[in-house]
């Protein structure tokens, strides 16, 4: 494959991709919205999410909390997905290194592809969710001591991979995306803070922020799939609901708003740094998942056929944010 190499203000960080000559017939047809809309877009894989939440989720990495052998396995495994896709790296690594408490450290995992429109692969999409948990619960009641995190944040992470999986199959993006997995979100959004901040000094010109958490129980009694925190804050959820012409996506939860959720999750970072569209998307409705941190939260508990439903109703959302030339998101 050809190379190309996207030069950030501050520091220069080299993404290998197709030339701009990347599927050229389609990218000249891209400012027809009959002619995008044309574009067929992969399926999730179910397969695919079983067996990254099932790795995740696995009694060995022992709840994947920050600074544990545990979340060091799991970064390690989200390399090599990263690898075997041929997503490109940010600077010259996956790994984005951070301290915790002066002594810790941490790691976010972060894979690219690089847009092909030489006009806006240098504006870029940020597609992200954290993938640490809490680790070992001391106080536990019985033998099982292990908040294995399935649902809290396997789910984020897993779609974020599928949709990355997806968009490299597709081969198409006319802007960059950046596929951030984030450690240490648990000890206060703690790895999001460090590459919302690492990436506007470097002059990485984010323009909106997609992320995903608890995306592994259906929703009771809704009739859309999905909530978006802070709903209000942009027209994300309008733009998402009319890019997917099949079923209502996203909604308004009353409890997000009364918990404040949009400021809980790695969204949050991001619009502080760049005041940018840049929300969440959760299944977890405070009704239909009783195991939030605690040693309940088991892979058997997630639905994949769920979040297979959830990445394939939200990927025409994030293919109109990608590819339009003017996505019309504020």
């Amino acid at each position: 494959m050809k190379k190309i190499l996207l030069l950030f203000a501050v520091t220069v960080l080299t993404f290998s991709c197709n030339s701009s000559s990347k599927i050229t017939s389609v990218e000249k047809a891209a400012e027809s919205v009959k002619q995008l809309s044309e574009i067929k877009i992969p399926m999730a894989k179910k397969e695919n999410l079983e067996n990254i939440v099932n790795y995740l989720a696995q009694d060995e990495l022992e709840g994947r909390m920050t600074g544990t052998p545990g979340i060091a396995k799991a970064a390690d495994y989200l390399v090599d997905q990263m690898t075997m896709m041929d997503l490109e790296r940010y600077g010259d690594s996956y790994i984005d290194t951070f301290s915790v408490q002066d002594s810790i450290k941490a790691f976010n995992v972060v894979g690219i592809l690089p847009g092909s429109d030489k006009n806006l692969s240098d504006e870029v999409v940020v597609i992200g969710a954290h993938y640490d948990h809490i680790g070992i619960i001391k106080n536990a009641q019985g033998e099982d001591k292990i908040a294995n995190g399935a649902n809290d944040n396997a789910t984020g992470t897993a779609t974020v991979m599928e949709i990355a999986r997806i968009f490299r199959q597709l081969d198409f993006n006319r802007r960059t995306i950046i596929f951030a997995l984030f450690s240490a979100e648990e000890m206060g959004l703690l790895g999001s803070k460090h590459l919302a901040t690492r990436m506007k000094n470097e002059g990485v010109n984010v323009v909106a922020m997609v992320n995903f958490e608890m995306t592994g129980t259906p929703m009771v009694d809704k009739d859309y799939i999905a909530y978006l925190t802070g709903y209000d804050t942009s027209n994300m959820g309008e733009l998402f609901n009319t890019a997917n012409s099949d079923k209502i996506v996203t909604g308004k939860l009353p409890q997000a708003e009364q918990f404040n959720l949009f400021k809980r999750s790695d969204n949050y970072p991001f619009y502080e740094q760049y005041n940018i569209p840049a929300q969440t998307f959760c299944t977890f409705d405070f009704t239909n998942f009783d195991h939030y941190h605690k040693v309940g939260d088991e892979k058997e508990l997630v639905n994949t056929d769920h979040m297979a439903q959830v990445i394939n109703a939200v990927t025409p959302g994030i293919f109109h944010i990608v590819n339009k030339t003017a996505p019309q998101l504020n």
